[in-house]
């Protein structure tokens, strides 16, 4: 697939310039695709980092030339509502408000939103406002951080 091929690829460019690769999107497209990385850091993430995580990740996909084609690169934050993709982005907020769309019926749904209780034998637990549910996390088809201020 290439979404992982393109990530085990620029991981490397990323955490070398000091940041965390959070997710990448590739659309390939007739008239061009587009790649957009998402990065993060303790610190947050400014312009200026998103230049020059742009411009080492351009470096290595000069030189690899992965992407037959044309094709925009976008670098940028995950943002407050970030995409939680990896056991470990649903481990990091655990005890955070969580929206999950599942692939299949769950309980007879596929929303659910609620509070992210813990991650466990390839499941996470949601607290919900009728009880609580354990989700498979393979079965996750989308599942976003919900900003609480």
């Amino acid at each position: 697939m290439m979404r992982e091929a393109l990530e085990k690829l620029l991981r490397p460019a990323v955490e070398d310039t000091g940041y965390e690769l959070w997710d990448l999107e590739f659309a390939p497209r007739a008239r061009g695709g587009l790649l957009r990385l998402y990065i993060d850091s303790p610190a947050g993430i400014t312009l200026e980092d998103c230049e020059r995580v742009s411009r080492a990740v351009s470096t290595v996909l000069d030189a690899e030339d992965p992407i037959p084609g044309q094709y925009t690169l976008e670098v940028s934050s995950p943002g407050l509502d970030r995409i939680l993709r990896t056991r470990e982005h649903f481990e990091r907020y655990v005890g955070e408000a969580v929206r999950v769309e599942m692939r299949e019926l769950v309980g007879g749904r596929r929303k659910f939103a609620g509070r992210l209780l813990r991650v466990r034998d390839g499941e996470i637990e949601l607290a919900l406002e009728d009880g609580s549910v354990m989700l498979p996390l393979d079965g996750v088809h989308k599942a976003r951080l919900v900003p609480e201020f």
